[in-house]
């Protein structure tokens, strides 16, 4: 009898995982379902599980196809599994293609296609909406993207759009996203939100145009170069009940508020001076080491070393200087700024 293995979170269950487990069950005679725990899931990076595990477990049984239901609560259990029910199969979908290719010196792991348009079969007891989302651009922080967004529950990137680019065939292969190339209105219709990785001086019009389509935007830094351009983005999505969060990774990080808890918190005393740096050694023949309008240190990374002192000491300023170091083709790679406030300082420092 050959025994197949799998394992999954399993949270908001919809037709992807339907047709995962389905698919897993053809692979061999008898198929072993490990469900994991809300602990374990946070453990690796999954906050935001919706369903019990209990919940879980029963839509997992609910399908017919697993053999075995077993709970994955921590590190190392996948060997332990494999060798205790002499696994012959471990499989998973294919956006984990690699990542457990470890585990062939104990059995064979084959990675399955996903299932796109997850939503529109989903099965679900109460009201809870998969979130159809959509990637603008897909350069090199879109895989890194999708790599981090199956830990979010709810969310599921279905297609891409890039004017430039017909079809990547590693998006394509690996997490069966079409992209549309020519029409930004037609993928805007496939989708409730987007997240904007285009180049920065895309970005104004990308959400602009995303938010009077009643879509949800999510755009990397800067989302605008201009404070108008701004404030007339934010103020129509507040009007429309619609999100616009800029990704500013670092603010929405659990350590970094933590830390901004334990400074405004008064243990270590008044805040009177902040300092902060980020840096990051590009490529000379890379776009931001090129663009002198569109790139360099500032847009890139000031966000970044701005948080902390606006979070600390607060908006209002009484004075703020600039520094700025540039390239020989006029590329900002060194920046520093001063602020001063009637009861202390801060400086902000980026390197690229």
């Amino acid at each position: 009898m050959k025994k197949v293995i799998t394992y999954g979170t399993y949270d908001l269950f919809h037709n992807g995982h339907y047709n995962l487990l389905k698919r897993a069950k053809e692979l061999g005679d008898y198929l072993i379902v490990g469900v994991t725990t809300e602990h374990y899931d946070e453990a690796r990076g999954k906050v935001n599980v919706v369903d019990s595990l209990m919940t879980r477990i029963e839509n997992v049984r609910s399908t017919g196809f697993a053999d075995e239901i077993i709970v994955e609560d921590h590190v190392g259990q996948k060997i332990e599994d494999i060798q205790k029910y002499d696994v012959d199969i471990f499989t998973l979908g294919s956006d984990w293609v690699g990542t457990f290719d470890y585990l062939k010196q104990f059995c064979e792991v084959v990675y399955l296609d996903r299932t796109p348009d997850v939503s529109s079969t989903q099965i679900r007891n109460n009201s809870f909406k998969i979130i159809n989302l959509g990637i603008v651009g897909t350069g090199r922080i879109v895989p890194r993207f999708l790599s981090e967004v199956k830990y979010v529950s709810g969310v599921n990137v279905i297609c891409t759009f890039n004017p430039e680019v017909r079809e990547d065939k590693f998006l394509k292969k690996r997490y069966v996203l079409d992209n549309y190339y020519e029409s930004y209105d037609e993928f805007l219709d496939k989708v409730d939100a987007i997240y904007i990785a285009s180049p920065n001086e895309t970005h104004y019009e990308y959400a602009k145009k995303a938010l009077h389509a009643s879509k949800h935007v999510l755009c990397e830094k800067p989302l605008c170069f201009k404070r108008d351009e701004a404030e007339e983005l934010y103020d129509y999505a507040k009007e429309n009940d619609l999100v616009l969060m800029e990704a500013i990774k670092t603010a929405y990080c659990p350590g970094f508020q933590q830390l901004m808890n334990v400074a405004s918190s008064g243990v270590i005393g008044d805040i009177r001076d902040v300092e902060a740096t980020y840096t990051r050694l590009a490529d000379p023949n890379s776009r931001e080491r090129t663009s002198s309008m569109y790139e360099g240190s500032f847009l890139e990374f000031g966000s970044y070393t701005l948080l902390p002192a606006i979070k600390l000491l607060g908006k209002e300023y009484s004075d703020i200087r600039f520094k700025t170091l540039y390239d020989d083709k006029g590329v900002d790679i060194y920046t520093k700024i001063d602020l001063d406030y009637d009861n202390g300082m801060a400086t902000s420092k980026v390197r690229r």
